[in-house]
């Protein structure tokens, strides 16, 4: 016989208290310790191998870089921001996570959905401000003061927001909306990070994260076709935007740029190309191909010297400043507005970096913290906030070049940060000519991880359908709806699932194994051998409230007997003989003698005497669990059924023994409980 062990029960306050006072102690030792983990290159950089790992890490770091330079300036049309702001953030989100982060390899900076997320929340803002958002006058920029615009977007803006500088344009102002959000984003980072919150991201399955990405990459290609046509069309905002901004997209197409047009497609095919021969031959390349870069550098000079902006009218990207701007606190009043917008942009940027994180933390044999990872990037949202940069992630795509490229550590961010900060001091007024349509392309093209899952849809159908109609509700939801509320809805989709999955289960009467002791589906199995006067039931889900009716309904199919209604028959049937006898007839309802009426007592005669219910898969049961096992044992218990638990682990006897399933003194414990079903099925035959 199996004894359960004896647990001595802990006070709860007193623990509470040890623990309180062992984390409100100082003492140099846990100060040193604490900087130690909160900064962790403190204690990887002194024991870094110079020779072995400097020159992956610089080569991984000058690729990323380059990388980083077209596609921050692309994706600030995403985040509807200056380039110079996309710069300002691939530069500072690099330094802090190298300080902070406990990942080796993975990049962290601007993210295409995080940065649509941003772009969504400004727009809306700037809308609601009274700007048009549809206003490309060029600011005035020689100063450096970003603060110069239209006269009549600073009339609308002092109109709508009250206690802000009166100079204060729309650029001004959209990076004031961006600054707010990515400082609220970092804040709730770091609380979840306190409260140590990191289960948030368990909610967030991989179906959802799919679908998520794959309809905000439908939002950021549809955002992108103005660009590569060269029309002019207002930006949509709100829900829908994706089937409002085709419309519009279609009744303006034929004012498209000819120029444009040709130079989009052009560099998609040069950059498809490009990226499918990298692919292709990556094992024989020692690092990737900077297309982007190529084009371009090209494209910028093809469209300075072919004056295609003043010729063919052409949108390009305008003057970026060079160097920085003094540092300037978000602003309060701002936080306030944007604060619903952070929570799921916090969320979002979180789950994409720890679980990049875990997951090159795997492949390469290390361990990472996720706590602390979210106080990284918690910080890498903070602190650059106040120097006019946005939020920020780890981004898949470029942490694959990272590791393909032999980086070892995050040496490699430091030298990416550097590049970008050699294009911020020198080279951004290089990139004044860039046509808007080239970004577009890059930011297109980009895509292509995300949009080719739509190709996995039938394997994904064929593995699980359940998940599969998650990640197209979440699909679906974050293209026609909003991002926001398509994380939400998939989320919540994604429980309710479970939860069908737990309420309709499947059950199964079992059979045995001939020669064995063990038993399973007789549906499902051929040759399995019936139990005589015995049935043995099978519920693959806990048993709670939800599922309650399912349970019995199941359990009353299956076995061909609803107690009961058995025994409301037999009282009827009673009743009917108690008349006859009083009325001197010794006739039964039936015509039969009174001797012969116990064979008529049962219409259909029960083939079991007893029920074994295989527990094995019931992880728990809760009040209404408890209180139908009850139940079912006391209505079969009045046919001369007993009713027999198996394979019950240790929190569903627990459940049973507060419950009382067992009576006071659990006396009759053994006769109803077996720790196999081939316990219980010798049992009932015994008896």
């Amino acid at each position: 016989l199996m004894q359960r062990k004896t647990h001595v029960k802990t006070n709860r306050k007193k623990v509470m208290l040890a623990k309180l006072r062992k984390s409100c102690s100082c003492t140099p030792q846990k100060l040193k310790n604490f900087v130690m983990d909160f900064f962790p290159v403190l204690r990887w950089l002194p024991k870094y191998r110079c020779r072995e790992y400097i020159w992956g890490d610089v080569m991984s770091g000058l690729v990323i870089g380059i990388i980083l330079v077209p596609q921050a300036i692309a994706y600030s049309l995403l985040a509807g921001l200056k380039p110079i702001y996309s710069l300002y953030t691939s530069f500072f989100a690099n330094i802090i996570y190298f300080l902070m982060g406990t990942s080796r390899h993975v990049s962290v900076g601007i993210f295409s959905l995080i940065s649509l997320m941003v772009g969504q929340v400004v727009d809306r803002e700037l809308l609601l401000a009274g700007f048009d958002l549809n206003d490309d006058a060029p600011p005035a920029l020689g100063d450096g003061s970003l603060q110069n615009d239209s006269l009549s977007n600073t009339t609308a803006f002092n109109l709508t927001i009250v206690g802000i500088n009166a100079e204060c344009g729309k650029e001004c102002y959209a990076i004031g909306i961006a600054t707010a959000l990515t400082f609220m984003a970092g804040v709730y980072q770091v609380l979840m990070g306190i409260f140590r919150l990191g289960f948030v991201s368990m909610y967030l399955s991989e179906s959802v994260l799919d679908g998520f990405a794959t309809g905000a990459s439908l939002t950021i290609l549809t955002a992108q076709v103005k660009y590569l046509i060269g029309i002019k069309i207002p930006r949509s905002q709100g829900h829908g935007m994706l089937v409002i901004t085709w419309i519009n997209i279609f009744r303006n197409i034929s004012q498209a740029n000819l120029c444009d047009v040709i130079t989009s497609a052009i560099c998609i095919v040069v950059l498809v190309t490009a990226k499918e021969l990298g692919d292709r031959y990556k094992h024989k390349l020692k690092f990737p191909l900077p297309t982007e870069l190529v084009v371009i550098v090209v494209a910028t000079l093809v469209s300075h010297y072919g004056k295609l902006n003043e010729v063919y009218a052409s949108s390009v990207s305008g003057a970026i400043p060079t160097g920085f701007i003094p540092p300037k606190v978000p602003e309060f009043n701002l936080m306030l507005r944007v604060a619903v917008d952070a929570l799921p942009l916090a969320i979002v940027s979180f789950v994409f970096t720890v679980s990049l994180s875990e997951m090159f933390a795997k492949k390469y044999a290390y361990t990472i913290r996720a706590n602390q990872e979210m106080f990284a990037v918690g910080f890498c949202n903070i602190i650059p906030s106040f120097f006019h940069s946005f939020a920020t992630s780890a981004a898949l795509a470029k942490t694959l070049v990272k590791t393909s490229t032999g980086c070892q550590t995050q040496i490699s961010g430091v030298i990416s940060a550097m590049v970008v900060l050699l294009v911020l001091l020198f080279l951004a007024p290089l990139f004044y000519s860039l046509q808007k349509c080239v970004l577009a392309c890059i930011i297109i093209v980009s895509l292509r991880g995300a949009l080719r899952k739509f190709r996995d849809v039938p394997a994904r159908y064929h593995v699980n359908k359940m998940d599969t109609l998650v990640w197209v509700v979440t699909m679906s939801a974050s293209a026609l709806v909003s991002t926001e509320i398509g994380l939400l809805v998939g989320i919540v989709f994604s429980m309710l699932c479970i939860i069908v999955r737990t309420q309709r289960p499947r059950t199964a009467l079992l059979g045995q194994i001939q020669d064995t002791s063990f038993y399973e589906d007789d549906l499902e199995y051929e040759n399995l051998s019936p139990v005589p006067k015995v049935k043995i039931f099978r519920f693959e889900a806990p048993l709670y409230y939800a599922n309650r009716n399912y349970f019995l309904k199941s359990l009353y199919r299956l076995t061909n007997l609803d107690p009961n209604l058995e025994a409301a028959r037999r009282k009827k049937y009673e009743k009917k003989e108690k008349r006859h006898l009083k009325k001197g007839n010794h006739r039964t309802a039936n015509g039969l003698g009174i001797g012969e009426t116990t064979l008529q007592l049962v219409p259909k005669q029960i083939d079991f005497q007893a029920l074994v219910v295989d527990c094995s898969s019931i992880s728990f049961l809760d009040t209404t669990g408890v209180n139908t096992l009850k139940e079912i044992q006391k209505d079969y218990k009045n046919l001369n059924i007993s009713v027999l638990l198996a394979c019950c682990n240790p929190s569903v006897i627990d459940s049973l023994k507060r419950g009382g399933y067992f009576g006071r003194d659990f006396g009759c414990m053994r006769e109803m409980l077996f720790y196999s079903i081939h316990n219980a099925v010798l049992f009932a035959k015994d008896q």
